[in-house]
């Protein structure tokens, strides 16, 4: 425990404390064959992905090591190949494809995932599709 933690222990009350912890890789943007319409087969297009993973243990990782963090490369690196790993006719199809994947990964407790192609609509930011493991905004405990 160093200095800081010492003088702080005990300050927190009870009543305050971590009951959340989400990883949150927000608008990654990727290239995708994506969508059924003539003109966009064949014709990669941007694809916005946000992922946010609520975690089983909501504690800081043991002594700050790294080894016992998420890693964040690896979670943007495995979305990014899956998206690109094929051609796409749905992006409701890719979400779910996603979806299972990150659900794999250790510690997850709750998950969302969201798609967006934003040069679809000139008037709007976007158009894409949305799951997750929960119903309303967030997950209960």
């Amino acid at each position: 425990m160093t200095d800081f933690e010492a003088r702080l222990s005990g300050l927190v009350p009870a009543d305050i404390k971590v009951r959340s912890a989400r990883i949150l890789l927000e608008s990654l943007e990727v290239q995708a064959d994506i969508g059924f319409h003539d003109f966009e087969v064949g014709t990669p297009q941007r694809l916005i992905i946000t992922v946010e993973v609520w975690l089983k243990d909501v504690n800081a990782p043991a002594d700050d090591d790294p080894v016992h963090a998420w890693n964040y490369d690896f979670l943007r690196t495995e979305i990014a190949e899956l998206a690109g790993s094929r051609r796409w006719n749905l992006q409701e199809t890719l979400a779910h494809a996603i979806f299972d994947r990150v659900a794999e990964f250790r510690g997850v407790r709750a998950l969302r995932v969201r798609l967006s192609k934003p040069d679809v609509y000139a008037e709007a930011h976007g158009v894409g599709v949305e799951i997750a493991s929960f119903s309303g905004h967030w997950p209960q405990p």
